[in-house]
């Protein structure tokens, strides 16, 4: 991909989703406290999200101590937060361009576990330019990460980011590979280090508020197909909780959709019972020498 107009309109709408996230990001987690509810957080994102001229690109992920990824909020949820460790994972829409990222806010006492994602962070993209290989950067994730006593979890990893479409390749392992993709010019990735005590590894939970379409489709069920018409006219292919629904009785119509194959959901993903994930994550644009991070703070 030599010679990318990277001032091209969809380029401009990834930085301008990135630009908000920052902004959202930061301020979501300074608010993040002892006693503050979940559900508080989650909202009051996304609701900011949609002030500065964003959409969110998925729900608000609230991962706590074992979990990884996937942990949103229910309409019903009255947890708050303890003396935990906490990762924020929030992605902005803009006419379908987006933009991820995420952070770790450590309530437990678990700093050294949030410096070893953060710093695998840095070192990515301290090497990414076009022509590096995604396994050059797993590698350098992972021997970060493992300097500081910890393992990285290897079934995650970051993703590439299209419109209306929160994971494209090429994938960015968190770990060494031998088969890996060689980044280019232009390409726009989420690079996303997460740093574990437990094994590396993590497993799918019982919990799913999070879904996505999957097909179109029809179905007879009136609040199924209600849901449905939300789906694909608000949300598209992109992730969507069952908060957002606005039918009654909203579980009842996403399993009879789930049935059908119409749509998907993602479980919660979490490590074993009693160790902690720490996450961080930024999007770029990869450029001849080097990269554009779309989501840092301004």
């Amino acid at each position: 991909m030599n010679d990318v107009d990277l001032t091209a309109e969809k380029y401009e709408k990834h930085r301008e989703a990135g630009e908000i996230l920052a902004e959202v990001r930061d301020e979501a987690a300074e608010r993040v406290e002892v006693g503050v509810s979940h559900l508080e957080i989650a909202e009051w994102a996304e609701d900011r999200i949609r002030e500065l001229g964003g959409e969110p690109a998925f729900p608000v992920n609230i991962s706590i101590d074992e979990e990884a990824a996937h942990a949103t909020p229910s309409v019903e949820d009255d947890e708050t937060f303890g003396e935990e460790l906490i990762n924020l994972d929030i992605g902005v829409s803009v006419d379908g361009w987006l933009a991820d990222t995420a952070v770790t806010v450590d309530l437990a006492g678990r700093d050294e576990l949030a410096e070893a994602s953060a710093e695998a962070l840095d070192a990515a993209l301290d090497i990414v330019q076009a022509g590096v290989e995604t396994g050059e950067i797993g590698a350098v994730v992972e021997e970060t990460i493992e300097g500081y006593g910890f393992n990285p979890v290897v079934n995650l990893t970051g993703h590439g980011l299209g419109q209306y479409e929160q994971h494209t390749e090429p994938n960015i392992p968190n770990r060494a590979v031998d088969q890996s993709v060689t980044l280019e010019a232009g390409d726009v990735v989420a690079i996303e280090p997460f740093a574990t005590d437990g094994p590396g590894k993590v497993r799918e939970g019982s919990d799913e508020e999070i879904f996505a379409l999957e097909r179109e489709g029809s179905i007879r069920d009136r609040r199924a197909r209600q849901a449905l018409e939300q789906i694909a006219e608000e949300f598209k292919t992109l992730p969507f909780a069952t908060r957002w629904l606005d039918v009654k009785r909203p579980k009842m119509a996403l399993r009879r959709l789930k049935q059908q194959d119409i749509i998907h959901g993602y479980p919660v993903l979490k490590e074993d019972d009693g160790h902690y994930v720490s996450q961080k994550e930024h999007t770029i644009i990869v450029t001849e020498d080097g990269c554009e991070v779309t989501t840092r703070s301004r």
